[in-house]
């Protein structure tokens, strides 16, 4: 039986010690990409935030303000994760975990905790943000969000449940902060109630 990790749940660990033997099994080059894709997928959705804040730079105020909205919670959501970083201070499971295979990426350093996933919160909200904004890519950056879980997993700074709480937490986020925006818009572009006619005064 796999030693436990104090207060990390048994089911992540095993996950973990799953998920990094298949990684060290793995060819070489499907782990030199892993390697790069683990970072390329923040960078593409960075770029897809770009190029829709570019589309949008003539577009309807409504649409600005969702497009705006994509970067500002990814942001907000970050904050949030690195505040709960601080907070949970869980160590990286490749320094945690004991007899794990060799780990794809270095081990982060001391101090750099595991809970949430940054990287996972980060992609989650850009992609979700994105595809609220521009709904046209939808089915293309979603997917790119779980892939971005997987990953953080994959090449071994990670345990699955850092980056299930970073895909809430990105989703949550951005979910929520779309929907104030959208009744704030909304409460902005409603008409005004007519007063009705004004009182007539009444002859003398």
């Amino acid at each position: 039986m796999a030693t436990p990790v104090a207060d990390v749940p048994g089911f992540s660990v095993d996950w973990y010690r799953t998920i990094t033997d298949l990684a060290h099994a793995s060819p070489e080059w499907v782990r030199t990409l892993a390697g790069v894709a683990t970072e390329a997928v923040v960078i593409v959705l960075g770029l897809f935030v770009l190029a829709d804040l570019w589309r949008n730079r003539r577009a309807t105020p409504r649409a600005k303000a969702f497009a705006v909205a994509a970067p500002a919670l990814t942001v907000l959501a970050y904050g949030i994760s690195e505040f709960a970083k601080l907070a949970a201070e869980q160590d990286r499971p490749c320094r945690a975990v004991r007899g794990i295979a060799a780990t794809i990426s270095e081990c982060p350093a001391l101090g750099d905790f595991s809970l949430p996933s940054n990287h996972t919160t980060i992609a989650t909200a850009a992609a979700v943000g994105l595809a609220i904004s521009w709904r046209r890519i939808a089915a293309l950056v979603l997917p790119l969000a779980p892939l971005e879980a997987f990953l953080r997993v994959y090449v071994g700074v990670h345990y699955p449940h850092d980056v299930l709480v970073g895909l809430v937490l990105g989703t949550t986020v951005v979910v929520f902060g779309t929907a104030v925006l959208h009744l704030l818009l909304v409460r902005r572009d409603a008409p005004l109630p007519h007063a009705g006619p004004a009182p007539t005064k009444p002859a003398s």
